[in-house]
């Protein structure tokens, strides 16, 4: 089984849970800016959670089946139609061999994640399949072309999960539309900011700017400034990381990050929040909110709590359809 992409959409790439535990040769994680989409689109077509899917940004694919397949598109509210019928998002569909599926522009937010049944089966690269477009890297080291054409595992696509339908609530996973501040720790360096850059860094608005992309998003607003100017040593780096360049515009950084850096650390996103930064378009205002470490954990926690609740759930009716 094989899916043909038609038209890339805008920016378009295989991606799964990213390739773990080889930032000392420096090679970064890269993977799906929002793992539990990701895993939940699986979870409905009845795959396992690292199946690699595709990535979308604001505008979808133009994909071609060459045999029955299970879908299901989560994150982003995309416009979606299968042989011209309106499909939606965060439910399971069954594409009959031939068939025309069309993600249009996203609706709110930026970012969703197409499942296909079997997962996509190239080949793994440093064990994953997850496509990093800053640094070319993966068994499709681009985004993807008209004309490629892509492999589905036939070995792990369930006779079940392609018979039956199933739709999840997206309220609790999908906040693309969400103003609430982000959640901050403190960085490191966040005592050297000015007093008044402190304030700001907390009160004040940041825009998204339209040089984001999926190694970091850059932020507009009020230049924040260090008290005394300090030169940093290269450290290791992770998604959420709010870094400070001279220009005193911040950046957080994403999955494609680096994986050392040396600009000041003023602020760590909380993991929980991470997933909204994947819906942030160009222009959306951001502000941050300052949290402990305590908390930042216990939110964390009880996401990834629901999250495996609910991925049993949908593997029990499915061994019982």
């Amino acid at each position: 089984m094989s899916v043909s992409v038609l038209a890339p959409g805008l920016s378009s790439s295989v991606q799964d849970l990213g390739r773990c535990g080889h930032a000392a040769l420096g090679v970064g994680r890269a993977g799906a800016l929002d793992g539990d989409a990701l895993r939940l689109a699986n979870a409905l077509v009845g795959n396992l959670p690292g199946a690699a899917g595709i990535e979308i940004t604001l505008t979808g694919p133009r994909l071609r089946f060459d045999a029955t397949v299970a879908f299901a598109l989560c994150g982003a509210d995309f416009e979606a139609r299968l042989d011209g019928a309106i499909v939606a998002g965060w439910r399971s569909h069954h594409a009959p061999a031939g068939s025309l599926l069309e993600l249009g522009h996203a609706r709110s937010g930026c970012r969703a994640w197409l499942a296909l049944g079997g997962g996509i089966a190239l080949p793994r690269m440093l064990d994953s399949r997850a496509t990093d477009l800053n640094a070319a890297l993966g068994p499709l080291p681009r985004a993807l072309r008209a004309g490629d054409v892509l492999p589905l595992d036939t070995l792990h696509d369930p006779p079940r999960a392609r018979r039956r339908r199933w739709s999840l609530d997206p309220r609790p996973w999908f906040a693309g539309a969400d103003a609430a501040p982000l959640r901050v720790l403190p960085g490191r360096d966040h005592a050297r900011l000015d007093a008044a850059s402190r304030s700001a860094f907390h009160a004040m608005p940041f825009r998204v700017t339209a040089t984001s992309n999926r190694v970091g998003v850059r932020l507009d607003g009020t230049p924040l400034r260090l008290e005394q100017a300090f030169e940093c040593v290269s450290e290791p780096l992770v998604p959420g990381v709010v870094q400070l360049p001279p220009g005193g515009q911040p950046i957080i950084l994403l999955g494609e990050h680096p994986v050392s850096g040396g600009y000041p650390r003023i602020g760590q996103v909380a993991a929980v929040d991470l997933p909204r930064l994947a819906q942030v378009r160009p222009g959306t205002a951001l502000r941050f909110a300052l949290v402990d470490a305590a908390t930042a954990a216990a939110l964390l926690h009880a996401r990834r709590r629901a999250r495996d609740q609910l991925e049993a759930r949908i593997r029990a009716r499915l061994e019982q359809a």
